[in-house]
């Protein structure tokens, strides 16, 4: 499997209490918040990997430590991981964020989510405004 990027997922008990950690008592850096304004998700740089604080858990070993692969074809890798006996929680799907998710377990239970980011995405494209740097054909031939 070709890992493209990963991180760490953790459902809290008290996801504020443990956003706040994170963020104030630790001071971990922001890489990003999605979800709703009332209960957003904050995902921290940890080094060259990421943690990403949102939902909450029951306090299931399974539901607060879970891992994060993003990969280039879900398909695929769902095809060749049910061939190596893998249990697999939950067949590839379209999520209504956009992305395609699918869900393993690891021997231990430990729950592994493969995500592959469609082409069409808004993590696909820069987000910056363009920049207006245009020369016109008549300074390009003037220089």
């Amino acid at each position: 499997m070709e890992v493209l990027a990963s991180r760490i997922l953790l459902r809290p008990s008290d996801p504020r209490r443990t956003q706040s950690f994170y963020r104030d008592t630790l001071g971990l850096a922001i890489y990003r918040e999605f979800g709703p304004p009332d209960s957003p998700g904050l995902v921290f740089f940890l080094g060259q990997g990421l943690l990403e604080v949102f939902g909450q858990s029951s306090g299931d070993t399974g539901e607060v430590l879970q891992l994060a692969f993003q990969v280039r074809d879900v398909d695929a890798e769902h095809e060749r991981l049910l061939a190596a006996g893998v249990k697999v929680t939950r067949p590839p799907r379209q999520e209504p964020w956009g992305l395609i998710e699918m869900w393993i377990e690891d021997p231990d239970g430990v729950r592994i989510v493969l995500i592959e980011v469609p082409a069409d995405h808004p993590l696909r494209r820069d987000q910056r405004p363009a920049a207006n740097s245009k020369m016109s054909t008549t300074d390009e031939s003037n220089a």
